[in-house]
């Protein structure tokens, strides 16, 4: 076998159908376009809706985009955990238990406000601040999976 021997199986390849050679053919004369309208006398632009105000012009004009994949933390400042115990240990379900978190989801610790008992606390997420003060306060900070 030779590349000049190569061919394309039977029935791979189909002649192009040439139509509007004249009335006796099968694609004569409209060449299967029908009668009349915009589609038969020439090509319509695909956005096009027939001159109702298009889609494009109907919606609402909105600046930048929202990111579906973004996460969501429900935020708990320092200053909040000083309600619980000296020396807890505090997670998302006890913060849940006090009312400081309403949804159910990933928790973030802020660093707002002051804390003077030592607490380990577990969340999902940490500012800086927060673990500056929560390790001032001789705490210890856990990152939950």
């Amino acid at each position: 076998m030779k590349l000049h021997h190569l061919k394309p199986s039977p029935g791979a390849k189909k002649d192009k159908i040439r139509v509007g050679r004249g009335e006796g053919g099968r694609r004569g004369k409209t060449a299967g376009r029908g009668t009349k309208g915009s589609k038969a006398r020439g090509q319509v632009p695909a956005w096009f809706e027939g001159g109702q105000m298009p889609i494009y012009r109907r919606l609402p004009k909105l600046k930048g985009f929202k990111n579906r994949n973004k996460e969501v933390f429900a935020v708990v400042n320092v200053e909040r955990l000083e309600d619980f115990a000296k020396g807890s240990v505090i997670g998302p379900d006890e913060l849940r238990a006090k009312g400081l978190v309403k949804k159910r989801g990933k928790v973030k610790v802020l660093g707002e406000g002051a804390l003077t008992k030592s607490l380990t606390v577990r969340a999902h997420a940490f500012s800086v601040g927060a673990v500056e003060r929560i390790e001032a306060a001789g705490g210890t900070v856990e990152v939950v999976e």
